[in-house]
Order: structure tokens, then sequence, then C-alpha cells
């Protein structure tokens, strides 16, 4: 995988249409477990591409090509000029930022319904109302049925309703993926669900063999004995109240609390469900590994977040041969087209514990 060819186009936002090839002299984008990920583009102050009518933050879109394929696209949302050294940085993030500022203004009424119908029935929604098109056609049938409701005056917030949805023990994984609707022409992006238990991945990646791991930080700040959701007010001045318990760890050690708030959740049932998910993500203390992949061996998309691969590690106190799950990959591309790609990754155990499917 040596000698990978980066550009980077910038694009309408509404259609996708590529608007033209920007000269870069730097490239650094994250894909992101249930996140938006991100990217900065370094181009010329000074090159005619770098044209204030054309490129406008939170107006332009941008993609990353890699070989000539989309691996990264998204918005633009902000530039950084540095006049005396000739540069304009480019800040963009990707497609669901563009979610976390569409709410359902009219409300939103879903009981009991297949959890995949309910995301395609957003996105139809904010697509046909000035939307971005994000394509559905990926979006297949989970099993897990899901209610929602809120009322206009909530004025719930579209990103953060997909977050909580993916959030529930049953809930799932997602991405938005760019592809090429008319390869050079115009670029789209499709998003896409996948289970929570993540994809085994076919690599191992061996300290100091194919990867140097930077660091392992372990953490037992999650670690729940009881906990609490609470939800919607009954309007008595009371909330709904949901709480699960873990009675092998309280045997193991002090009571802990966690409570957390969900002010839109309107059934028991569903904030029994999110206690359950905060008692199991709190099951076990956290071992968090950071590595970075030896040049030339793995591509940016050889590792998707949420997918599992195992991890290798003997280097005194950290003696890890376990699976993690890759909560983001990060890829950096210099000025003469090196890359560079590091992993965040988490316990396969906490993730599947957390969110089982």
């Amino acid at each position: 995988m040596t000698g990978a060819a980066y550009s980077v186009v910038q694009t309408d936002l509404k259609t996708g249409d590529v608007v033209a090839e920007l000269p870069v002299t730097g490239i650094q984008f994250t894909h992101s477990l249930n996140a938006s990920g991100t990217a900065t583009v370094g181009i010329p102050l000074f090159a005619p591409e770098a044209d204030p009518e054309s490129l406008a933050p939170g107006v332009s879109g941008l993609a990353i090509l890699r070989d000539g394929t989309p691996v990264w696209a998204g918005i633009l949302w902000a530039l950084a000029a540095d006049i005396a050294a000739g540069t304009l940085v480019l800040s963009a993030s990707g497609y669901h930022s563009h979610y976390q500022g569409r709410h359902f203004v009219n409300g939103w009424t879903a009981r009991s319904l297949e959890q995949a119908d309910i995301i395609k029935a957003w996105f139809a929604y904010f697509n046909a109302d000035n939307g971005i098109g994000t394509d559905t056609s990926l979006i297949t049938s989970t099993g897990h049925k899901r209610t929602t409701v809120w009322t206009r005056y909530e004025l719930k917030n579209a990103a953060e309703a997909i977050e909580e949805l993916a959030d529930n023990i049953g809930g799932f994984n997602f991405r938005y993926v760019p592809y090429w609707v008319t390869a050079g022409k115009k670029v789209g992006h499709r998003f896409v669900m996948t289970d929570r238990s993540g994809v085994t991945a076919s690599h191992v990646l061996t300290h100091r063999v194919n990867c140097n791991v930077t660091g392992v930080s372990y953490d037992s700040t999650a670690l729940c004995t009881v906990a609490y959701a609470t939800g919607a007010d009954k309007g008595n001045g009371e909330k709904l109240v949901g709480i699960f318990e873990n009675p092998s760890l309280a045997a193991r050690m002090p009571e802990r609390v966690m409570v957390g708030s969900y002010t839109d959740v309107k059934e028991t049932q569903t904030l029994i469900d999110k206690a359950q998910a905060t008692i199991n993500a709190g099951a076990v203390p956290v071992a968090i590994p950071e590595l970075t992949l030896y040049p030339g061996q793995f591509g940016p998309l050889d590792f998707v977040p949420g997918d599992v691969t195992a991890i290798d590690i003997d280097a005194g106190y950290v003696a890890l041969f376990d699976e993690f799950v890759v909560t983001e990959c990060a890829t950096t591309v210099d000025v003469n087209g090196s890359e560079s790609i590091k992993l965040a990754l988490a316990s396969k155990e906490l993730w599947s514990n957390a969110n089982p499917s």
C-alpha cells in the first residue's frame, strides 16, 4: 500500500457536484465511531482555488480522495488564513454535523417501529426540506423496535436523536460513507448502520512488528454498581426512573452510583435499558491502547470504527493479547504525500457488554 496518491475536491454541499480540485499542502482526517469525524486541509493562500466567492464555510463540501476513490467527505465549517506563511487551513466535519443543525420542528411520533425504518423516515423528512441528500439505500432491518415521541416544542436535535437511538441496548453503529455517483463529477454519501458487535477484522496488530503502540491507559471512572436513568416529567413534579444493578461487581467493590438524565424519554422500559447500558459499560476497568500503523501496510479504510481487531503487546506492565474495537482512525498526509495512520481503540468486552445486539 505504498505510494497512495491523495487529492481533495471542493463540492457543492447540496448536490455533491465537484466544483474544483484543490491544491493541497497537507491533509489530516479522522473516522470516528458514531460521530462526525473531522478533516483539516491546507492550501496555498494565493491559489486561484482559494476563492471566497466559491469556497465558503457552511456552504461548501470537501471530499478527500485516495488513488481517486473518496475516503472521507463532509462539510467545510471554518477557514484560517496565515498571511505570513501564505497558507489557508480548511476545517471540516463529516456529514453528521449537518444533522446537528436540523431539528424536528413539527415534533415526531413513532411507536413500536423497527428502528431502521425510523432512521429512514428521519432522513427522508430532512432530505425533503433543503437537505444534503443522504442516501439510505443500504439501511436494513435490525429486528429491534423503538418508540420515539417528541412535541414540536421540544425542537429535538436530529443528530442527537440518531445517537440516542444507536446507543440503546440492541442499538447500532453508524457512519456516512462517501462514494462517486458519477466518477470525477459528483460525490454522494450513504448512511450505513452495522451491528454493535462490529465486524472482526482479519488483522492482528503486534507491537514493533506492524505497528507502534504509543501508549495504553487504564480507566475505572465508568465502574458502576447501580445505575439510575431519569426521564420526562410525569406532570406532578416527579420524573420517570429506570434502575439497574450489578450485584457481582458490588460484591467486589463499594457501591458506586451513576445517574443519567434523558428528559425526553417517556417510557420506563427505555430508561431501564439505558440504565442497563450504563451498568454494562461500567462492568470492568477499561484498557485503551493508542497506536500508529507501520507505513505502507494498511490503508485508512482497513480499520472501520466499530470493527474489531486483535492487539498483541508485551511491554512490562502492559501485557495484552486481546480484541479491541476501533473507535477512531486518524490519517495524516504531509506535503510530500507520506501517509501516517493512527488508531484509538476500546475493549471489545466493554463495548459488546454495553451495547448487546
